[in-house]
Formats: C-alpha cells, sequence, structure tokens
C-alpha cells in the first residue's frame, strides 16, 4: 500500500507498511504462538485477514490550523501539524467529505484548538461510516459551549450537504491534556444511533460508544463466534464487556438466556435495541461493571463470553470462573500478553481453538479468538 505521508515521514502510524502482507500476518501469528506455548492448544485456526486498505470505518481527526484553513488529521509531539486527508486507510468517500467539513468550520467560525496557547475551541473531528447503509455519525469535540450557537446556525448547510449525515454531535472536552473526549455530549440531531449491520444482525453506534473499526474482520470475528457457540449447543450465556452486543446477539438463538454487561449506558442503550430490533424475549443488557456482576453471583451459566479492554479481564475475574467453572469460556481479547495472562490464572481450562484475526493491517496489533472448555 502507498502513503504519500509514510513515504514523506511525517506519518509513520503504520510502522510495518513497508513489511509484505504476508510477513506482517507470519510475524503476528508468530508473536501469538509464542505467547501460548506455554499451555496446549489442541486447534490453531488460519489467521483471518481483510482488505489492506480503506478498511477502516472510523477517522479521529485532530484540528489545527486557522479557521479559514483548518487541517485534519495529527499534532506531533513538537507541535506540528500533518493533514490527514488523503490516508489510504480510510474509506474512498472520505476523501470527499473532509473538504466540506473543511468548509464547514469556517462557516460556523469554529477556531480550532491551539495546544501551545491553550487557545480556540474545536480539538476533533470524529467521522464514522455505517457500511450497511452509507449513513454518517459525526462528532465536534469542542473545548467549551461557547461556539455551540454558531454550530447550531451553521448546520442545516452541512446536513444538505450531506444528506446520508444522520448523526451530529459535540462532545465537551475542557481540560488541556491529551483526551479524545469529554464526558458531556450534546445532541444537535434527532436521530442519535447510526444503523451498522454485520451478518444480517443489526448492530447500532451511538456518540459514545466502542464500536470495531473494522467492519470487514470485525463480521468475520463475530460469526467465529456465532459458530463455535452453536457447536457446543449452548441455552445459557453471559457476555462481559459486551459493548453494542456483537458478540451476544450473534450467538444467541430465540430460546438463549442471555445477559450482556457493559459499563457503557450508551453501548448498553445500542445492544438493547438490537435486541428489540431482532425480537429476542430472554435476552437483557445492564450498564454494569462485568466483574462486579460476575462475582455478585453464586452460579454461572453454561457459556461465559469475555470481549476485555486492553488490560484483560484481570486477577479477580480469573478466580472467580476458575471456581466457578463454567463449561465454555469464550475470551475474545485485543491484547494477546494480557490474554496470556489471564489464561494463566485459569488453571481449570483447556484451550480446544485459537484464531487471530488481523484488524489491524500494518501495525503490530491484532485481535484473537480462543475458546476454553473446562478440564475436569
Amino acid at each position: 500500500m502507498h502513503c504519500p505521508q509514510y513515504t514523506a515521514g511525517t506519518c509513520r502510524s503504520c510502522q510495518w507498511l513497508e513489511k509484505p502482507y504476508a510477513s506482517q500476518l507470519a510475524d503476528k501469528q508468530r508473536e501469538l504462538t509464542d505467547l501460548l506455548a506455554g499451555f496446549p492448544v489442541a486447534q490453531w485456526r488460519e489467521p483471518v485477514a481483510g482488505e489492506q486498505r480503506g478498511f477502516r470505518n472510523k477517522a479521529k481527526m485532530v484540528v489545527s490550523g486557522s479557521v479559514e484553513r483548518p487541517l485534519l488529521g495529527m499534532l506531533h509531539r513538537d507541535g506540528s501539524a500533518v493533514d490527514l486527508c488523503d490516508c489510504p486507510l480510510y474509506p474512498p468517500r472520505f476523501a470527499e467529505i473532509f473538504p466540506l467539513l473543511k468548509t464547514f468550520i469556517a462557516r460556523a467560525g469554529l477556531t480550532p484548538y491551539n495546544v501551545a496557547r491553550k487557545r480556540g475551541e474545536l480539538k476533533h473531528l470524529l467521522l464514522t461510516q455505517s457500511q450497511y447503509n452509507g449513513g454518517l455519525l459525526l462528532r465536534f469535540v469542542l473545548r467549551s459551549e461557547s461556539k455551540l450557537p454558531q454550530l447550531r446556525d451553521a448546520l442545516p448547510w452541512l446536513l444538505q450537504q450531506l444528506p446520508d449525515l444522520q448523526v451530529v454531535s459535540a462532545n465537551i472536552q475542557p481540560v488541556h491534556m491529551a483526551i479524545l473526549e469529554g464526558e458531556q455530549e450534546i445532541a444537535l440531531t434527532e436521530q442519535q444511533a447510526l444503523e451498522e449491520q454485520f451478518n444480517q444482525v443489526p448492530l447500532f453506534i451511538r456518540p459514545q460508544s466502542f464500536f470495531q473499526t473494522n467492519p470487514q474482520v470485525a463480521a468475520a470475528l463475530y460469526a467465529t463466534a456465532r459458530d463455535w457457540v452453536a457447536e457446543r449447543h449452548i441455552s445459557s450465556m453471559w457476555d462481559l464487556f459486551c459493548g453494542v452486543g456483537g458478540f451476544g446477539l450473534h450467538c444467541a438463538t430465540a430460546e438463549t438466556q442471555l445477559t450482556g454487561i457493559e459499563i457503557s449506558a450508551e453501548a448498553i442503550a445500542c445492544a438493547r435495541l438490537s435486541a428489540q430490533r431482532l425480537g429476542l424475549q430472554h435476552v437483557e443488557f445492564k450498564a454494569l461493571d462485568s466483574t462486579g456482576f460476575a462475582t455478585g453471583h453464586d452460579s454461572v451459566p453454561q457459556l461465559v463470553l469475555v470481549n476485555p479492554p486492553r488490560r484483560g479481564i484481570g486477577r479477580e475475574l480469573c478466580h472467580y470462573l476458575d471456581r466457578m467453572a463454567p463449561g465454555v469460556l469464550l475470551y475474545s481479547s485485543c491484547n494477546a500478553q494480557t490474554m496470556a495472562k489471564d489464561i494463566a490464572e485459569l488453571k481449570n481450562y483447556r484451550i480446544a481453538r485459537v484464531q487471530l484475526f488481523d484488524m489491524f493491517p500494518h501495525t503490530a496489533h491484532y485481535e484473537v479468538l480462543t475458546l476454553l472448555i473446562r478440564a475436569v
């Protein structure tokens, strides 16, 4: 994949861009194999890969420059800005949208935030596209609410230019720190959920809910989890750290007793909407801490699925699951190192199956799905 910014040395986010893609996959598989070398693995599945360019559904752009000539991209540590509107990881349509957003910034008078001077209002633009219907979700991350009237007044023009722009919001992030967003979200459109669909399962993206950035590989990951669970004839399960419910909703049948747990209320709202759309009667999603929920129960379902953040599920939850010993654990991880540490704590389980999913081409990152079966 050719990238002019990489060639110029202005952006090196894709650290492995010069490495042949087959070598990238081999290196990731080798690292995963080494991390799990201390555990017998009954079956290794072939890695799953997708497109090498245009695979992202989301752009996180730092806004810099001036109100008349804004730049959308990133800042180096020395404060120098790089415009990334031509990044080949984004879908082709984004190249048409970014110029409109720059024009809108000028029309609305949204002064880009200057980090060195701690002045200005517009910090970031977050743009997401649904692969299902082409709908767009746009978030403006502002330092304060002072520019909201101008933003609201100018918004009809942008909506006219982008008919597929379905969800717009403003996030308030007042702190002078490298934090992407704040807690306060202000809806600027009536619709506040963007519909996506993987494998005929409706999923929804709200402004503050996490969603996978590689739809093609994410769909394969969810479908694989669904197939592995179907083999086990499961009637009850927990989906811990469930996000918008992608795993649980793929794995549940009309008869499955499913409980999904996620700390984010925004994500839970999405999961509930999906369950309603699917007509599932025995499903509930709750906005709670996953570890606290699980360890507060004296019994467990047949299967527990975990999809934790990079830190893993942690020793407390590992020891609980090892003691309660549900028949099947399905572990989806975005950090194989912490997953391996967690598996070391699960003394009563054996690894039945492992598969790598290359969600992040040209980087060292990947996702992995591991099926663990109770040993005794």
